[in-house]
């Protein structure tokens, strides 16, 4: 089954030079936890609700900053005809719950999350996916380090 039969195709985006008290109200709005940020009919990041906390609120920026403030703009992503297997596997790999569904001509269609994996109807690789993004040392890893 490719990924387009299970995205989200409702995708809503920000620009980097919005707000952050814009990009949360609209994360409220949506109830989502990740808003793609694209400029110029380009996607040019990524901003999580821990993005905000982090990278903006904890670093003593205001709700006026910009979203380009606290995105992340390595992005991450994978083609709307490739296999769910093998994104559930770059999931895990990766260590991220949701990925940007692009076209091959790097045009955003969509997004793919564990839910959409786990409404897939497909347990063993979204428990997989999990697994791997469960691990420590991810990118927001929060386990202390062993003594």
């Amino acid at each position: 089954m490719k990924i387009s039969n299970v995205m989200s195709r409702d995708v809503q985006l920000v620009n980097p030079d919005d707000t952050l008290r814009g990009a949360a109200a609209l994360m409220k709005k949506i109830d989502s936890g990740l808003l793609p940020v694209a400029e110029n009919d380009k996607l040019v990041g990524m901003l999580t609700d821990r993005d905000i906390a982090i990278r903006g609120v904890a670093e003593g920026k205001g709700p006026d900053a910009k979203v380009r403030d606290a995105m992340s703009a390595e992005v991450k992503y994978c083609f709307e005809d490739e296999d769910v297997a093998h994104v559930a596997e770059n999931i895990a790999e990766l260590q991220v719950r949701r990925l940007p569904v692009m076209t091959r001509d790097k045009r955003l269609v969509g997004i793919v999350s564990l839910a959409d994996l786990a409404t897939e109807g497909s347990l063993p690789k979204t428990a997989k996916a999990l697994h791997g993004i469960s691990q420590p040392g991810g990118q927001h890893n929060q386990s202390r380090p062993r003594v």
